[in-house]
């Protein structure tokens, strides 16, 4: 793979095999060169977990306390409610037309998909198309409940959601470069708390291998925890 000049010398400016305190990895990443855009600033985690089964699945909720610096695009699923919930912030909002809509269009436009519980039976047609884009309601991540405009307003707020890939992997954005490194380190932390705290109870050694810190055209770099 070609890389650039600005990543060739991010990564002389470091030990690629180190792992370093978060304050540390931040300090290096903010120094790196810099894109024309704002960078997306990610955490990469590997796991322990054997992603085949089920029970060892890594999924929860997190809030930011500063957000992710993206505009989050919600859309709900609910029959009651729904100006309520427009007003909330939700670019979409409907019930089994809005079902329908999306069986139509093979697809959803949003980041994060919210319903009301009463919802979810009927959601389940459209689960094959909702699921592989990661926009499934579900309990576990905290997009299901009876008042899906506090649902939303949390989401826009800066509340975030993760799950593990096939590779038993994690990866959150956690905010922007331009953002303080004492805002990312928040952000950072209480992603950290929230993936300890949805560890599944079917894991039972430590199951955090590597956490890198990365943003959109920088090299990654280790962070010690």
């Amino acid at each position: 793979m070609k890389r650039g000049k600005n990543y060739k010398k991010a990564l002389e400016a470091y030990d690629k095999l180190q792992s370093y305190p978060i304050e540390e990895a931040l300090d290096r990443l903010s120094n790196f060169p810099k894109a024309k855009f704002d960078e997306t600033v990610e955490v990469h985690v590997r796991t322990d977990i054997n992603p085949k089964k089920s029970e060892q699945h890594i999924r929860g909720p997190v809030a930011l306390p500063h957000g992710t610096g993206k505009k989050v695009k919600v859309v709900a699923f609910t029959e009651s409610g729904q100006e309520e919930v427009k007003k909330a912030g939700a670019e979409q909002v409907g019930g089994q037309e809005l079902i329908e809509k999306v069986k139509a269009d093979k697809g959803l436009d949003a980041d994060i998909a919210v319903a009301s519980p009463d919802m979810m039976p009927k959601l389940a047609t459209i689960a094959k198309i909702l699921g592989p884009r990661g926009l499934m309601p579900n309990p576990k991540a905290q997009t299901v409940g009876k008042d899906v405009a506090a649902l939303v307003e949390e989401f826009k707020k800066g509340k975030s959601s993760f799950k593990n890939d096939d590779s038993g992997n994690v990866h959150i954005p956690i905010g922007k470069r331009s953002f303080s490194n004492e805002q990312l380190k928040e952000n950072f932390e209480s992603f950290m708390e929230a993936l300890r705290q949805a560890k599944p109870e079917a894991v039972k050694k430590s199951f955090i291998k590597s956490v890198y810190l990365t943003a959109t055209m920088t090299p990654s770099v280790q962070v010690a925890v």
